[in-house]
C-alpha cells in the first residue's frame, strides 16, 4: 500500500480498475471486490516463489517417470495401478503413447497459501483458470505504476505454450472461463474452439482447457486426442490422468518411494519441497500389518482416524482426481469443521470410494491473516482475510518462467480459499517489509 496516497486517490485508482474491466467480463456472471493496490509479498518470499516454478517442475517430472517406470516393470505395479484407477482403457492407451513419454503440462499453477511459518501447496493444477485475469490485473496495476511480478510475462508465456497462433479448445463444462480465454486468445493471435464441435482447420498446436474426466460428454475430440497420440499434433498439457492426480503429493511422502525422489529431485529440491508439499496419506482400506502405523497419524486403522478430537482433526479429505467433484473445493472436507459423526461419514465414504476414485487426506495448515482494503460505494474499506496465491509458471524447453501472481483474499470467515463475491481479487508485488 502506497501510505503517501489520499483516500479520494486510492478510490480514484480502484475505480479505474472496475471500469478498466473487458465488456462482457473475463468470468461469466462473476465478480469481486476490487483493491485500489496489489497485494504485497516480503521479498524473501517472493524470491521463494520464483524458485518453486522449478522445483514442481522437476517434481512433475520425476512423479511422469515413476509412473512410467512402474508399467515398465522397474519400480512396483501397484503405482501405475493406483494412477489408473477409474480411468477408461481407451485414455490410458492414449496417454501411454511413446510420442507423449516424457511430456508434462507446460503450465503450472500450486495453490499456495500464506501461513505464520511461510506457505504451504494445498494443490497443483496443470489445466488452470485465471490465465486471462491475471494477465488482465497485471496490465491494469502495471498502468497504474506498480512493479507487479511476472510482468508481461502471462502473455508471453502462454503465446509461447499456444506455439503463437494456435487454438485453445474449451469445453462447455468450462464454459465459465471463456470469457477470458478469448480476451487473452485476441491478445496473442490465438484462437478459441468448441471442443465438443472441433473445426475442420483445427490448427497444429492447441491448449487443452477441458478435464479429461469430461471426455464421455465430449465424444468430439477422441479423434484429436489420437492425434496428439500418434505425435501428429501438439497439446499441452498431454492427456495424461495421473499428472493430474492430487495424490501424487502422497506418493512424494511415502518411506518406500524416498530414495526414488531423493535420486530424481537431489537433495536441495527435497528438502525444499517436503517444507511446502503438506504431508499427505492414501486413504486406502487395506489393513495395515499388526505392527504398522501411518506415519505422521500414529494411527493403524482408520477407525482410529474417526475418533480424533475436533482439536486433532487439522485435516483435509478430498477426491484425488478424475472426477466433477475433483476440483473447485466441491469435495473438500475439512475436519475440525465437521461434527464428529459427519466426519466418520466422510471417512467411510472415502474408504469406499477406493476402487473407483481414491480419495486423500492431507494435513490442514492455518492460513496467516492478512489485511486488504477494497473499494466500495466510493470509499475505502478495510478486511481482515486469508490469502491464496496461484502463481503461474511457464514451462520452457530450458527454462521456467513465473507469469505473475494472482492473489485472491477471502473474509476470515472463508475456509475454503478461492473466487467469490466478496473475495479480493489482485495480483502481487515484491518489497522489502
Amino acid at each position: 500500500m502506497n501510505t503517501t496516497d489520499s483516500p479520494e486517490a486510492r478510490v480514484a485508482r480502484a475505480v479505474r480498475v472496475r471500469t478498466a474491466l473487458p465488456e462482457g467480463g473475463l468470468f461469466a456472471g462473476k465478480e469481486w471486490r476490487v483493491a485500489a493496490e496489489p497485494f504485497v509479498l516480503d521479498a524473501a518470499l517472493a524470491e521463494e516463489l520464483e524458485k518453486l516454478g522449478y522445483r514442481l517442475r522437476k517434481f512433475l517430472e520425476a512423479a511422469n517417470l515413476l509412473y512410467r517406470l512402474s508399467v515398465s516393470g522397474k519400480r512396483p505395479a501397484w503405482i501405475a495401478e493406483l494412477l489408473d484407477c477409474g480411468k477408461p482403457e481407451s485414455l490410458i492407451s492414449i496417454a501411454r503413447a511413446k510420442a507423449l513419454a516424457g511430456e508434462i503440462p507446460h503450465i503450472l499453477r500450486p495453490d499456495v497459501i500464506l501461513t505464520e511459518g511461510g506457505f504451504t501447496i494445498a494443490e497443483l493444477d496443470s489445466v488452470p483458470g485465471g490465465i486471462g485475469l491475471t494477465s488482465w490485473l497485471n496490465e491494469v496495476y502495471a498502468a497504474e505504476g506498480f512493479d507487479v511480478l511476472g510482468g508481461k510475462g502471462m502473455d508471453e508465456g502462454f503465446a509461447a505454450v499456444v506455439q503463437g497462433h494456435g487454438d485453445i479448445v474449451i469445453s462447455k463444462e468450462a464454459a465459465g472461463y471463456r470469457p477470458e480465454m478469448e480476451w487473452m486468445a485476441a491478445r496473442i493471435g490465438a484462437r478459441v474452439v468448441d471442443a465438443e464441435v472441433l473445426p475442420p482447420d483445427l490448427r497444429s498446436s492447441t491448449y487443452r482447457f477441458f478435464e479429461l474426466f469430461d471426455l464421455p460428454n465430449i465424444p468430439g475430440v477422441d479423434i484429436l486426442l489420437r492425434e496428439v497420440a500418434e505425435g501428429k499434433r501438439q497439446m499441452t498439457p498431454p492427456p495424461k490422468p495421473w499428472l493430474e492426480e492430487k495424490l501424487l503429493f502422497a506418493l512424494f511422502w511415502l518411506r518406500p518411494l524416498a530414495d526414488f525422489w531423493q535420486r530424481e529431485l537431489g537433495d536441495r529440491n527435497l528438502l525444499a519441497l517436503r517444507k511446502v508439499i503438506p504431508r499427505t496419506w492414501l486413504m486406502d482400506p487395506q489393513p495395515l500389518p499388526p505392527t504398522g502405523v501411518y506415519p505422521g497419524l500414529e494411527i493403524h486403522d482408520w477407525e482410529e482416524l474417526k475418533k480424533f478430537s475436533q482439536r486433532e482433526r487439522e485435516l483435509v479429505l478430498k477426491i484425488s482426481g478424475f472426477s466433477e467433484l475433483a476440483w473447485g473445493s466441491r469435495s473438500v472436507r475439512v475436519g475440525q469443521d465437521m461434527p464428529q459423526e459427519d466426519w466418520k461419514r466422510a471417512i467411510d465414504e472415502a474408504l469406499a470410494d477406493w476402487k473407483r476414485r481414491p480419495w486423500i487426506l492431507q494435513k490442514f495448515h492455518h492460513p496467516r491473516m492478512v489485511g486488504m482494503d477494497y473499494e466500495e460505494g466510493g470509499l475505502m474499506v478495510s478486511m481482515r482475510g486469508r490469502v491464496r496465491l496461484c502463481p503461474y509458471y511457464f514451462c520452457g524447453v530450458r527454462e521456467t518462467k513465473l507469469g505473475g501472481v494472482l492473489a485472491t483474499v477471502c473474509p476470515a470467515d472463508k475456509k475454503l480459499l478461492h473466487g467469490m463475491r466478496d473475495a479480493v481479487l489482485v495480483p502481487a508485488i515484491s518489497r522489502e517489509v
